[in-house]
């Protein structure tokens, strides 16, 4: 094997290679020695399900047009659509129905068909929904005529929304008035305008019967808007009554689900039943105060993907597939297969409409990221472009200092407001809080109730722009006598917050003792603590014991402040520090909730500190050692690269290459042999001197060498030496003769040894003598070297005495 400093040096990174890929391994995936193992964070524990701090309830109708307008096509893109919605709502708690509208021309007919009846959107009736919606898609003519009604459409949502019946001849409903304050809203699907020409109930000819159908309509919008029932229109096609769909959106109740604009009722217009589904649920959401993501799109057999963000709270994967026959599988996205209904790592989860054309996944708690769909269909199924969204609703909680903690009547307070999700993911990017407007509102005894805004835009109060800590100020009114409440508001596209009040209490006069209180910033990992500085004055004349505790901690953290209680001495300041222990268990991410610090002998709170500490996984060992083992692999690299270059300049320095050796007999030449590539291994040449019979001698290469041939070789100092058959070797200098045998041998050209770089070999006497008969050759001085450089010293080129023994020393290098 013929090693280099080239090779040394892929040996060298190959070995780093190997030692850092299974580091690098454990770095990414969190499971040694597993490849392709996917990190999975640690969270907090589920959540529990408490009904309260789910995404608010909302009571909808879906009303569909089945008019004769419709293709089958038409009607049915219409059917998936009212599927996806029922199928889709995030709150268990919600109520759907789902009507079918046409006309009465005849007797026998009605003009509205209640295919799904109110329904609690619960697991057991979202099945049920996902059975009794694709009646929308039978339609019965006996039953049903082919015009337009949408008064009785409009009277027949809002009377089922409302339990109320509109007077004499009014359908009475039975699905309840629902909870108070459970806003209610209509979704219209229609291709078409108000037809009702041939209904008799409308008059006696076909003008008067539009006419009243009209002002019929302007009457059912107006019982909508009293009953405070939404109208959400949404058209499709090119015969479309614009004006009429904006009288409807307009026409009944114009509350919206928060301040935010677009939450307000308004028409919309699509070209084709093809983008109904897309259009209805961007609709939905905007009408409920939630978001949606758009995923991807293909025919089965793939894997469709939608995203999550951290900010989610509750949602719902919902999948168009059309044909009941497709299976779908849903993976979180550290790549793990979810039930289909119970818990898993915090999360909740329950799949619905399985055999539907429409299936959904409704997840409490989601991990945020990307989700993957794969789905999968039966030969002769999979013709058809599948369609993954998922609607989500962000519901936060709020941690809330309010500075001083107890105010006194009059006095200006101070109020930061940090959020975070119920799996305990604190909100530090403000891209995800888009739109974001946070409110509070004080109440109290002795003065009405005040609202005011809070900022996160680095303006006074507020401390820093853009760390979602968001900060305002406000005067209690002087009238204030005792207890106070405060509620924030927090109100964005998809975000509601979970409006839980400060509980504080007006003090009296000038406080006795007052406490500041500052944490450290920082990144910590599992175990490891965090300092903080409490700093009191106590005005009073005796001491007063202050207990430190921790409020609105992040769900699954294991915090321990400590020392638990302090002594404030009295007539006088005292600073005490303090820690908090984050624990082995803790889940990573960013803290939620503060550091308080009471006055034990009233309960009164004195100060909160929110906490700033981000807790984060323990270095691997690469992330420990990584700066010793790089230092320690660019030293054996740098060692490695010297000596192979010493050793390959070594060796070419040994070559022979290039080298001519000329066979000369009295002075004449008689032949020469050219050392080529290759043919100098180790920096040695064997030759052997062929003398046939009547033909003047000539030279020959010997592979291999052998005890029969002559050797030339070159020492790595770049010395000559030549060892004739049987003898012992002797330095050489090019272009001058040395005695070989019979003959003379002669070295030219070649790579010539540096100046004084070799060893001379002293002959007897100081004079040099031949090895033959041939004219004595005399050498350099002693010690010098070689015009050529070869380095022999002093004493003949033969080395020999006269009487033929060897004359020169032993040389350090052997053959």
């Amino acid at each position: 094997m013929q090693w280099t400093h080239k090779g040394s040096a892929l040996l060298l990174a190959g070995a780093l290679l190997a030692l850092a890929g299974p580091l690098a391994a454990t770095t990414a995936s969190g499971a040694p020695g597993v490849p392709g193992a996917r990190a999975v964070p640690r969270t907090a524990p589920a959540a529990p399900a408490d009904p309260a701090e789910g995404p608010d309830p909302i009571d909808f109708a879906v009303v569909v047009d089945q008019s004769a307008s419709l293709a089958d096509k038409d009607l049915a893109r219409e059917t998936e659509a009212a599927a996806l919605l029922v199928q889709g709502e995030i709150s268990e708690r919600s109520r759907a129905a789902v009507i079918g509208f046409g006309s009465s021309e005849k007797r026998g007919q009605s003009p509205v068909r209640e295919v799904c009846p109110l329904t609690a959107a619960d697991a057991s009736g979202r099945e049920r929904l996902s059975e009794c919606v694709q009646e929308l898609g039978r339609r019965d003519t006996a039953r049903m005529g082919p015009g337009t009604d949408f008064p009785a459409a409009v009277r027949q949502a809002v009377t089922r929304l409302t339990g109320t019946a509109a007077g004499p001849g009014a359908d009475t409903g039975t699905g309840g008035a629902g909870k108070p304050g459970t806003p209610k809203v209509v979704f219209l699907l229609t291709d078409g305008k108000l037809d009702v020409a041939d209904s008799p109930e409308y008059g006696t000819d076909r003008e008067s019967r539009q006419s009243n159908g009209a002002k019929r309509l302007v009457e059912e919008l107006a019982r909508a808007r009293a009953a405070g029932v939404q109208i959400w229109p949404l058209g499709f096609g090119g015969e479309l009554d614009r004006a009429a769909l904006t009288a409807m959106a307009e026409g009944g109740y114009r509350g919206a689900c928060s301040e935010i604009p677009g939450s307000a009722p308004r028409m919309r217009v699509v070209g084709t039943s093809a983008e109904i589904d897309k259009a209805l649920q961007e609709t939905f959401a905007a009408a409920r105060c939630a978001r949606i993501a758009h995923g991807t799109v293909g025919k089965p057999p793939a894997d469709l993907t939608v995203t999550i963000p951290p900010i989610a709270t509750d949602g719902s994967l919902t999948v168009a597939k059309h044909d009941p026959e497709v299976r779908v599988t849903y993976y979180d996205p550290a790549g793990r297969k979810v039930p289909v209904r119970g818990e898993f790592d915090g999360s909740s989860f329950e799949v619905s409409g399985v055999d539907g054309p429409v299936e959904a996944l409704r997840v409490r708690n989601p991990l945020p990221g990307p989700w993957r769909v794969h789905i999968e269909a039966p030969a002769g199924h999979g013709d058809r472009e599948v369609a993954v969204r998922a609607i989500w609703q962000g519901r936060l909680r709020s941690a809330v200092v309010l500075d001083p903690a107890s105010p006194r009547a009059g006095e200006q307070v101070r109020i930061e407001v940090q959020m975070q999700t119920r799996r305990g993911v604190v909100i530090t990017d403000p891209r995800q809080l888009e739109d974001l407007s946070v409110a509070a509102d004080l109440s109290g005894e002795g003065f009405e109730p005040v609202s005011f805004r809070l900022a996160d835009d680095g303006k006074a109060p507020d401390a820093k722009a853009g760390d979602v800590r968001f900060t305002g100020t406000l005067t209690v009114p002087a009238s204030a006598t005792g207890a106070l409440e405060l509620v924030t508001r927090m109100e964005a596209p998809g975000i509601t917050s979970d409006r839980r009040p400060l509980h504080a209490v007006t003090s009296q006069g000038a406080p006795l003792v007052t406490a500041a209180l500052s944490v450290d910033g920082d990144s910590v990992r599992p175990g490891a603590t965090v300092r903080g500085t409490l700093d009191v004055t106590n005005n009073d004349s005796v001491p007063h014991t202050l207990r430190l505790g921790l409020a609105d901690q992040t769900p699954g953290a294991e915090l321990a402040v400590a020392p638990g209680t302090v002594t404030a001495p009295p007539n006088g300041s005292t600073r005490i520090p303090f820690t908090v222990t984050v624990g082995r268990h803790t889940p990573f991410g960013v803290l939620g909730g503060q550091v308080t610090v009471v006055d034990a002998a009233d309960g009164r709170t004195l100060r909160g500190a929110l906490l700033d500490v981000r807790v984060v996984e323990p270095p691997t060992w690469w992330e420990r050692w990584w700066k010793a083992v790089v230092g320690g692999a660019v030293v054996v690299l740098l060692v490695g690269t010297f000596v192979g270059i010493r050793f390959a300049f070594r060796r070419r320095r040994r070559d022979l290459t290039g080298v001519t050796l000329e066979l000369c007999q009295d002075g004449r030449s008689l032949d020469s042999l050219t050392v080529r590539h290759g043919q100098s291994p180790g920096g040695s040449f064997a030759f052997t001197v062929d003398e046939p019979y009547g033909t003047p001698a000539t030279l020959r290469r010997v592979p291999g060498g052998g005890s029969a041939a002559h050797v030339l070789r070159r020492t790595g100092a770049g010395e000559l030496l030549l060892r004739p058959r049987g003898g012992a070797q002797v330095p050489v200098r090019t272009g001058e003769p040395a005695g070989l045998g019979e003959h003379e041998l002669v070295v030219r050209g070649g790579r010539a040894a540096p100046a004084g770089g070799g060893r001379g070999t002293p002959t007897r006497g100081g004079r040099g003598m031949p090895w033959s008969r041939g004219p004595r050759r005399t050498g350099g001085g002693a010690g010098g070297g070689g015009t050529d450089g070869s380095g022999a010293g002093s004493g003949s080129l033969a080395g020999a005495g006269r009487d033929g023994s060897p004359g020169a020393t032993e040389h350090d290098d052997n053959f």
